[in-house]
């Protein structure tokens, strides 16, 4: 049920995009109980250009290596869980990649179960 959207500068390696895009699929799974196979990922390189965004914000300083990762899924999960999630995309991503843990902002957007459809024209999660 999660869809994923990963935007990051261009220049990083298939390895290093697979890695990351792994890292959120691995919180998903372990943190906030998505299913095995529940994967849709949709990870896009960008010109530095076409990001727009401020040096900082929140306390956060960010770098070139900023990575945006958007996560539209079911509603239902506690903040407990949320902040959890967060955080282990952010540890996973340091000791994987090096990456800076200024550099992730995560988003997510929760949505109604019969928001989905994954094959035929059929709401497979609509009660």
């Amino acid at each position: 049920m999660p869809f994923v959207r990963i935007d990051l500068k261009g220049g990083k390696s298939a390895e290093y995009r697979k890695t990351l895009g792994e890292i959120v699929y691995k919180a998903m799974r372990e943190v906030i109980d998505v299913p095995e196979n529940d994967k849709f990922q949709v990870i896009t390189e960008h010109d530095r250009g076409d990001l727009n965004y401020a040096d900082n914000y929140l306390g956060n300083t960010y770098s070139d290596d900023l990575i945006f990762i958007q996560i539209t899924m079911n509603a239902g999960r506690t903040v407990e869980m949320k902040k959890a999630f967060y955080k282990r995309i952010v540890d996973d991503y340091q000791s994987q990649l090096q990456g800076r843990p200024d550099d992730v902002v995560i988003n997510l957007v929760e949505v109604a179960k019969e928001n989905w459809s994954f094959g035929h024209g059929i709401a497979q999660y609509a009660s």
